[in-house]
């Protein structure tokens, strides 16, 4: 099974980078994941819980837009 995608460059040339430039989106999207996962995970005693809570928020929220579209890290 084959999947062709065509663009007129002259054209289309935004929308074929990014339909190339896709996967280092997903690498900076799981880096992201992956640091907020770790500033929470092992947030130091000094830390303000404020700040681990609202770590936790934006991986939440970030995991939420990823899930409705779909899309796995």
């Amino acid at each position: 099974m084959k999947a062709t995608l065509e663009f007129n460059l002259d054209k289309e040339r935004q929308e074929f980078e990014d339909c190339t430039n896709g996967w280092k989106w997903k690498c900076i999207v799981i880096e992201l994941d992956n640091e907020l996962r770790t500033r929470t995970k092992y947030a130091s005693d000094k830390t303000p819980d404020e700040v681990v809570e609202a770590l936790v928020k934006v991986r939440d929220y970030l995991r939420e837009l990823l899930n409705e579209d779909g899309l796995i890290l």
